[in-house]
């Protein structure tokens, strides 16, 4: 294994001299600073980041804990906050919890003993235990996502602004004609689901439409809850004329299930979905939906989470990023008159 004392003999330096170079602690002439890095290239030395996060206080990790890796909305938020820890040099180190409270205390007991600096939080829910645990025993900076807990010291929560999001879906039916609309909502708890209902319910009392509670039905945001809530819709008496679930997953098991019963998507009922996973704009029909800025929330949470640890700014208690609104192939117009006066759609 290369040594610091090798580095030094190659470029003719002290051992002190390669650490200020390697670490850029102290001004070194440029000469003598390229000898260093040649002979650092030249030999492949590799610093001990373990003994350097020993002596720094800091092991430039950050700790990610995750419902499920094997939700497309979860993999894009994920990968947007590694590219961002990437790029300013963090390693990321990510839990599946499944929103399993056990599971979730012995992963911060996990990320503990590896000394991360910081940690990412996106789970559905997060039980008292957890929240406790993270706030009296184990205080790192942390940024919460698809989440709403309390105000605490050093936190900070970075969402898109699911209110705003579910105006939208809303207003884009309401639009287009549609007045039997029925939602498909996240689990009860869940609180990005719950700000999706209210801003749909505004959008729907503004526009002087109804919202029986037999058109709500909740659902865990999958594809067969999707499926299983719509085939409960069209076993009930007289089917929606359109139907706005809370994420991409249960629109496309709402498809399925339509399309099992006979009916076609949007002639026969039209879909609309949330998050545009990247599989929306394959299916068959294209599927309409509020985008996430999915990328931009991870890269958000990893750029307040790093400006925290790198250069002390403090972390921003609420960020909500806008979503909006992508046209396809999955809702018709109802009005066909009015269909005719409006102008070709972009491809999204």
């Amino acid at each position: 294994m290369v040594r610091l004392k090798d580095v030094a003999e190659a470029a003719g330096v002290s051992t002190t001299t390669v650490s200020h170079v390697i670490n850029g602690t102290r001004r070194v002439s440029p000469a003598t600073r390229e000898r260093v890095r040649n002979a650092v290239a030249r030999l492949g030395y590799r610093p001990d980041s373990i003994a350097q996060a020993l002596k720094a206080n800091r092991s430039r990790t950050i700790g990610m804990i995750v419902t499920s890796t094997n939700n497309p909305f979860f993999a894009g938020v994920i990968r947007g906050v590694e590219d961002g820890c990437f790029a300013r040099g963090y390693s990321l180190v990510l839990c599946n919890a499944d929103d399993v409270d056990d599971k979730q205390l012995a992963y911060l007991q996990t990320l503990r003993d590896k000394r991360i600096d910081g940690l990412v939080v996106m789970t559905s829910r997060n039980g008292p235990r957890f929240l406790d645990t993270l706030r009296d025993a184990y205080r790192v900076p942390t940024v919460f996502m698809d989440a709403a807990p309390g105000a605490e010291e050093d936190t900070a929560v970075v969402n898109d602004d699911s209110r705003a999001g579910g105006r939208i879906g809303i207003e884009f039916l309401v639009g287009r004609g549609f007045r039997d609309i029925a939602v498909l909502t996240g689990p009860h708890d869940h609180p990005r689901s719950r700000e999706r209902l209210a801003g749909a319910e505004a959008a729907l009392a503004e526009a002087g439409v109804a919202l029986p509670d037999e058109r709500v039905l909740a659902t865990d945001l999958l594809m067969a809850s999707g499926h299983r809530a719509m085939t409960h819709l069209l076993g009930s008496a007289g089917r929606p004329e359109a139907v706005f679930a809370f994420n991409d997953l249960a629109a496309i098991g709402a498809i399925r299930a339509a399309a099992d019963q006979g009916l076609a998507v949007p002639t026969d009922i039209s879909v609309i979905g949330y998050d545009d996973v990247e599989i929306s704009r394959y299916l068959t029909p294209a599927l309409t939906t509020v985008r996430q800025p999915i990328p931009a929330l991870g890269q958000t949470a990893a750029t307040v989470l790093l400006d925290r640890l790198d250069k002390g700014t403090p972390l921003p208690a609420q960020t909500r990023l806008a979503p909006e609104l992508v046209i396809r192939d999955s809702v018709a117009w109802r009005d066909t008159a009015r269909a005719r006066n409006q102008p070709p759609e972009p491809d999204a």
